[in-house]
């Protein structure tokens, strides 16, 4: 690891990386110059972007809650990103002390930064493993001690599916999960999306992402709700994220959630 602690010496920093880019868009430290480089160039385009993320981290809370509320005890985060201030962990154990949680990313900074921080937590663990390869993730020591894959689980695909371009690679993810879950689970999906975006803005982010981070493929809404085959969709059902099950009235873009450009939505394993 390098003199902070955090990263492994091993890791090349000559291309953002998109774990990184979400961190320094929610006013994190676990980011580099080259990361903060390419965010810039996003607010260039995307002005909101700060305060879209920040609307990403309610909904994942919102998710959270949720779950627990409906008495689930084990988490799986695919796609987990670099943690920040309300980590799943840190909602699902409020809720319930023995709540059991385990984080999934291919970003080596995120699993060794998530690894540091829950070095003391023994119901939390971070993996390294690609959510396009489900079944190593299933088949992981630390998932199967972790998680009882005999009772139902709260399971997040947060903001990661779209960085699988191969339609089949992402729905194959999506079904092998769905398929490996206790009846009575859930799933979140958020997903980005070009629908209701100016086509000045489609067409500058679409440069800039193919340019320099993971390849990605935003999806409309009608291929996003395709996730959710074989399970129940929870009201709302697929909406732009700051519209699913709102807060209160001081909630980002409540009166505008199109301006997020992504979907979110949960279903249920019947």
């Amino acid at each position: 690891m390098d003199a902070k602690g955090w990263v492994p010496d091993w890791i090349s920093l000559d291309r953002p990386s998109s774990a990184r880019m979400y961190d320094y868009l929610l006013g994190g430290y676990h980011n580099f110059e080259v990361d903060r480089m390419a965010v810039g160039k996003v607010l260039d385009i995307y002005p909101i972007a700060r305060e879209a993320a920040q609307a990403a981290r309610a909904f994942l809370r919102r998710v959270v809650r949720f779950f627990s509320d409906q008495g689930i005890d084990q988490f799986l985060d695919i796609g987990s990103g670099i943690p920040t201030v309300g980590n799943v962990h840190e909602m699902a154990q409020k809720a319930n002390p023995d709540a059991h949680v385990v984080y999934v990313d291919i970003d080596p900074v995120a699993v060794a930064h998530s690894k540091a921080i829950l070095k003391d937590n023994p119901n939390a663990a971070a993996i390294r493993a690609d959510a396009g390869q489900p079944e190593k993730i299933l088949n992981h020591p630390e998932v199967k001690s972790s998680l009882d894959f005999s009772r139902p689980m709260g399971v997040l695909f947060l903001a990661v599916l779209h960085f699988l371009a191969e339609d089949e690679d992402a729905h194959h993810a999506v079904r092998t999960i769905r398929d490996a879950v206790a009846p009575g689970s859930y799933i979140a999906i958020s997903h980005g999306t070009h629908d209701d975006a100016p086509a000045h803005v489609v067409e500058q982010l679409t440069a800039l992402y193919s340019d320099s981070v993971s390849s990605n493929k935003v999806r409309p809404r009608a291929q996003t709700l395709q996730f959710f085959e074989g399970l129940e969709l929870i009201e709302p059902g697929l909406v732009h994220y700051p519209a699913w099950r709102p807060e209160g009235p001081e909630d980002l873009f409540l009166n505008n959630p199109e301006r997020v450009l992504s979907w979110g939505g949960v279903g249920r394993k019947p």
